[in-house]
């Protein structure tokens, strides 16, 4: 019987298709909506939280100056110094490595190239903290770090500009400013960094080499701090900032001229963040769903109209009220999962390509896909039951002289 009614349903459908076809628009549009909203949003949180843990393993970055707002660092405060670095890696427990960062921008030149950089200095700490990889050749040997000497690590950016993208850079010369350092190290790359930066375009010198000749002073922009693995983060930046206070001599009284920033709670709060719109998205585009089945339920007491005497010729033949309440319940329900599964398609090639254009990463997200699908068709369910019990409930002969 269910087989019978399920065919008879098919067969209503097919007989008026175009209009069949608009009344599921509104499915198809609400279910593509969720779907692609919700899974752009969640690979743009994905992508937050990969730019964010590209900067480095478990990091805290600890600046000069009082915080100024969420992530800021502030500024007023003097700067750090070398041995900083060295108090808080010796001094405080959790600690996998320190490396301060020296910064100057300044325009390189090999060959008959030049290019506009960034050239940091630092230790050989930078690297695990910055989670850097060396790609080819080798990071800096102790006495290169004390002597200050002329060698430098570069990234992948600076080595397409100066170089080429197939030329082997080690051993070759570049030119910062007054001196010329010798490039020992080349750096895998990590692409696109937090706010869009290019985190490949990069030199990287000693930090003497850099204090000396770049910036001739002894300051310390930034201390990079990467914690051991299953550390206290919070008990960390309360060793840091204990120790930090008491180096530059803060009273009690007196507010910290430094912040000490987490990285993973910069990640948690943007994810937090993005996730939230997500969801308000979401909800927004699901409410194209309810006109949908709004339009169903309006479509399909027309057809009642419209098929009355044959609704009132199947009951004076013997057809149950049950049958012919599930013959057009089952056209209602047809009709959202067609719309429900054309959304899919369409949400499917959307996401895609909007994934593609942002440049966030695209995954598939089967949860979201079979909800979408399950409540299309639980509007089918909703909004065909009021046809399809009046259609059920009419009187047969009166039906039959329906004109």
């Amino acid at each position: 019987m269910l087989l019978n009614t399920l065919l008879l349903a098919l067969r209503a459908i097919r007989r008026n298709l175009m209009r069949s076809v608009l009344t599921t628009l509104g499915i198809v549009i609400g279910v593509a909506a969720v779907v692609t909203m919700v899974t752009v949003g969640n690979g743009a949180t994905k992508a937050v939280q990969t730019q964010i843990q590209s900067l480095g393993s478990n990091l805290l970055m600890v600046r000069p100056g009082q915080r100024m707002g969420p992530g800021g660092g502030g500024t007023g405060g003097p700067s750090f110094k070398l041995a900083d670095a060295t108090a808080i890696a010796t001094q405080i427990g959790g600690v996998a490595a320190v490396a301060p960062e020296v910064r100057a921008s300044v325009t390189v030149v090999a060959d008959n190239r030049n290019w506009s950089t960034t050239v940091t200095g630092s230790t050989n700490d930078y690297f695990p903290a910055g989670n850097w990889k060396i790609a080819a050749g080798r990071m800096f040997e102790q006495p290169e770090l004390d002597a200050g000497a002329a060698v430098c690590v570069i990234g992948q950016t600076v080595r397409r500009e100066l170089f080429g993208a197939t030329t082997d850079p080690l051993g070759r010369s570049v030119r910062i400013k007054q001196f010329t350092c010798s490039v020992i190290g080349l750096l895998a790359s990590k692409g696109q960094g937090a706010m869009g930066m290019d985190q490949d375009d990069i030199i990287i010198v000693p930090a003497n080499t850099a204090q000396r000749r770049l910036t001739g002073s002894t300051r310390v922009q930034t201390l990079l701090v990467s914690r051991q693995e299953g550390s206290d983060a919070e008990r960390v930046k309360a060793g840091i900032t204990e120790l930090l206070r008491e180096r530059r001599k803060l009273g009690p009284a007196d507010d910290d001229n430094f912040n000490v920033l987490d990285t993973q709670q910069v990640a948690d709060t943007l994810s937090g963040t993005t996730k939230l719109l997500t969801s308000l998205l979401g909800a927004v585009a699901a409410v194209s769903l309810l006109v949908g089945g709004i339009g169903i339920m309006n479509i399909m007491l027309v057809s009642v109209t419209e098929r009355t005497r044959e609704i009132g010729l199947r009951l004076a033949i013997g057809a149950m009220e049950r049958e012919v309440l599930a013959q057009f319940l089952i056209e209602s329900v047809v009709l959202a999962a067609l719309g429900g599964l054309v959304g899919l398609v369409l949400a499917t090639g959307a996401s895609i390509g909007i994934s593609a254009l942002l440049s966030v990463p695209y995954e598939f997200q089967l949860g979201i896909n079979l909800l979408a699908f399950g409540f299309s068709a639980a509007i089918g369910v909703v909004f065909g039951f009021v046809p399809a019990r009046r259609a059920a409930r009419l009187d047969p002969i009166e039906a039959l002289r329906h004109e």
